[in-house]
């Protein structure tokens, strides 16, 4: 049997990086998944890669940062199969490395929008879902930028461990109920964020004092492979906590 067998499963940022190695790995390990991201063209790619038929796996393109786009999602998913079992809350943006000094209304906006707010309202939806059925699995993916102060600039730092801190009061409430709640923490991931990045030289400095300590950066199916594990009944004791996946870089 398959480990997500008979599950249903919600993946955001789904079109590249390492939204699209967990979109692949759910879809071979047999969960029926809906994939959504901004970009409709990597997203369509997606879908056509993994070659499943409609029945399986479906996508709608949507701004997690706007609750009626959060709102279509769900409504897409219950269509389609009437449940959610996982929801994995992938998406996100960086921030240029900005220190708060620089960082603009417009870009501090963006950031917590994709990285909390857009988590926020998604966990909202699913979590009345996963009380009627009894079960079900929220994944965050969050950051090592969310338990160190170094990594990023001021906005990504702050949307990642207000993440890590909404995993943890999700995990401890639900509990009882049979839902739980988990995050990853990755450090240096080989992904297309930083495509297009302006980045501040004063914040990218600073960050970059740490950087000589990672030992490598990871491919996306590394992150995968875990974000599998703990979306799998394999990982029925763990709850409310934050799995690092940085290759001991944060061990120094």
């Amino acid at each position: 049997m398959k480990l997500l067998e008979n599950k249903v499963a919600l993946i955001t940022g789904a079109g590249s990086g390492i939204g699209k190695a967990i979109a692949h790995l759910f879809a071979a390990e047999a969960a029926c998944v809906l994939l959504t991201d901004i970009y409709p063209e990597t997203l369509e790619a997606v879908v056509l890669e993994i070659g499943q038929n409609s029945e399986v796996v479906s996508s709608l393109v949507a701004d997690i940062s706007h609750e009626k786009d959060i709102d279509q999602l769900f409504d897409e998913v219950l269509k389609r199969w009437g449940r959610l079992d996982i929801l994995v809350n992938n998406a996100g943006v960086m921030d240029d490395f900005t220190p708060v000094a620089d960082v603009s209304n417009a870009l501090w906006n963006q950031v917590i929008g994709v990285n909390l707010t857009g988590p926020f309202y998604s966990c909202r939806k699913a979590i009345p879902i996963m009380l009627k059925q009894g079960a079900g699995v929220i994944l965050n993916v969050a950051s090592i930028g969310g338990l160190y102060g170094g990594r990023a600039g001021a906005a990504y730092t702050a949307s990642k461990h207000g993440l890590i801190g909404l995993t943890k009061n999700i995990g401890y409430q639900y509990a009882p109920k049979g839902i739980r709640c988990n995050a990853i923490a990755p450090g240096g991931v080989s992904t297309n964020i930083m495509q297009n990045a302006r980045v501040n030289p004063f914040g990218f400095e600073r960050m970059s004092a740490g950087a000589a300590n990672n030992i490598r950066t990871a491919q996306a199916a590394e992150i995968a492979e875990l974000a599998l594990f703990l979306a799998s009944d394999k990982a029925s004791f763990l709850n409310g906590t934050t799995v690092t996946a940085d290759g001991g870089w944060t061990a120094y």
